[in-house]
C-alpha cells in the first residue's frame, strides 16, 4: 500500500484549487485518482462547498416542479443498479448508480436524468474498475426514493407509492428504459430451421431483464403489461429471474422506444 505525505496532499489540492483536473493530478503526483477526488471532496467539505451542502427545495417537501418523465427514468435506474449511500464524511446523503464503462450513452443518459431531477444539486462520476458511479448529492433522497431501506433490494418488500405509480403510469417506456439500461440487454438469439430440406441458421432480437427482487420484476412486467408487450418468464439454472421478449411485434415496440444499450 502506497502512503502519501502531507507535502503531496497539499501540492494536489493547491493544483485542484487552481482549476486543475482530478485526472491530471493523479497522472502528475503518481497518485490514483480516487484518493485525489477523496482529497478535493474532504477540502470543498472543509471549506463549505459540499455538492448538497446547502440543499435546494424538494418536490416532495417543498412542492418544487419535478421533471417527471427524467424521474421515471432514474426511478427504473434505481431499482436496478442504485443505492443511496450514508456516508459520515460526507455530511449529505448520495444516490450512486453504477454504470459500465462499455455503455457511455447510458452512463450520459443517467447524468442527464439526475440533473434534471435535481437541477440544483451538483453531479459527478467517480471512476471504478470497469465502471463508472454515477452520483447526486441531495438530503431529500429518501423524500424521492422511499424504497431505500437497511440490506438489499432483494430482501425487503419493493412497492411504488401512488405518486411513483402515476408518473409510471404517465411515462412507462421512460421507466422500462431505466429498467432495461441497468438490468436488461438486448441481444441476437439464434435456431436453426429446415428450409427445402436444408438447415438453416435463424436469428432473431430479444430483450432480457433479469433482477432477484420478485417485486421489481413483477413492477417491470406489469409495465410491460400496460404496454402491450408480451413477455415469458424464462427460468436459468432453476432460477426464474429472467423475463424475455421475444416476439417479432413485441420486441417491435421495445426498439421504438429503449433500443439497445449504447
Amino acid at each position: 500500500m502506497n502512503f502519501h505525505g502531507t507535502a503531496v496532499r497539499q501540492k494536489a489540492l493547491t493544483l485542484l484549487r487552481g482549476g486543475a483536473r482530478n485526472a491530471d493530478v493523479a497522472r502528475l503526483l503518481d497518485v490514483p485518482p480516487g484518493t485525489v477526488a477523496y482529497w478535493l471532496h474532504v477540502d470543498r467539505s472543509k471549506r463549505g462547498e459540499c455538492p448538497g451542502r446547502h440543499d435546494p427545495e424538494c418536490p416532495r417537501c417543498d412542492g418544487r416542479n419535478l421533471d417527471r418523465a427524467a424521474y421515471s427514468y432514474l426511478l427504473g435506474l434505481y431499482l436496478g443498479d442504485g443505492h443511496i449511500s450514508h456516508y459520515s464524511a460526507h455530511r449529505v446523503p448520495n444516490l450512486m448508480i453504477t454504470c459500465t464503462e462499455g455503455w457511455p450513452g447510458v452512463m450520459d443518459a443517467c447524468e442527464e436524468a439526475m440533473r434534471a431531477v435535481f437541477p440544483g444539486n451538483a453531479v459527478c462520476r467517480v471512476r471504478r474498475t470497469g465502471c463508472r458511479n454515477v452520483k447526486v448529492y441531495s438530503k431529500h433522497l429518501e423524500c424521492l426514493f422511499p424504497q431505500h431501506g437497511p440490506g438489499k433490494k432483494h430482501e425487503r418488500r419493493i412497492v411504488l407509492e401512488e405518486w411513483q405509480q402515476e408518473i409510471v403510469d404517465e411515462h412507462p417506456w421512460e421507466f422500462v428504459r431505466g429498467l432495461i439500461h441497468s438490468d436488461g440487454c438486448r441481444i441476437a438469439n439464434w435456431t436453426t430451421r429446415l428450409v427445402g430440406g436444408e438447415r438453416k441458421r435463424y436469428e432473431y432480437p430479444r430483450y432480457f431483464f433479469t433482477n432477484v427482487s420478485d417485486d421489481i420484476r413483477r413492477l417491470y412486467t406489469d409495465t410491460l403489461d400496460m404496454l402491450g408487450v408480451r413477455w415469458t418468464l424464462c427460468a436459468r439454472g432453476g432460477d426464474p429471474y429472467n423475463i424475455s421478449v421475444a416476439r417479432r411485434a413485441s420486441v417491435g415496440l421495445m426498439d421504438a422506444h429503449v433500443g439497445p444499450k449504447y
